[in-house]
């Protein structure tokens, strides 16, 4: 577990960007089986590619996008141990990955990103993907 003040700031990145945290499993299980629409939930990390890549490829991607998620969320890996537990449930079949974004659709897992895929590579290209994906879905 990290101290929260070390990851307070890592939080209010996506926060302050209206991305809603979920800190326990059942806030997770609620928005995943309850939301008719899509869901951009990111597991966001301390590590540096979360910093440089994940965290600013998202806020960009949402910020510009024309086609947005009805819910931005996020959980935070190596703090919020249980929502971040029950969230991997919902990202089956892929394994553990932090930082890692998934797009869910009616309650679906249809698109996931992982921690290779943001690994090395900028923050625009990120959001550009991401972008696509918003669009594919809608």
């Amino acid at each position: 577990m990290y101290p929260e003040a070390l990851v307070a700031p890592m939080r209010a990145d996506l926060t302050t960007a209206g991305f809603q945290e979920l800190k326990s499993a059942e806030q997770v299980d609620q928005l995943l089986k309850n939301e008719k629409g899509t869901v951009l939930l990111v597991v966001n990390s301390v590590c540096g590619c979360a910093a440089g890549a994940a965290r600013p490829g998202a806020k960009l991607a949402v910020s510009r996008s024309n086609v947005k998620p009805n819910v931005l969320a996020t959980v935070f890996a190596g703090v919020d141990t249980a929502a971040v537990q029950k969230a991997r449930e919902y990202f089956l079949p892929y394994p553990p990955s932090s930082p890692s974004m998934a797009i869910f659709k009616n309650g679906e897992l249809v698109h996931f990103v992982e921690r290779h895929h943001i690994e090395g590579r900028s923050a625009e290209m990120i959001a550009q993907h991401l972008q696509m994906v918003f669009e594919e879905i809608a």
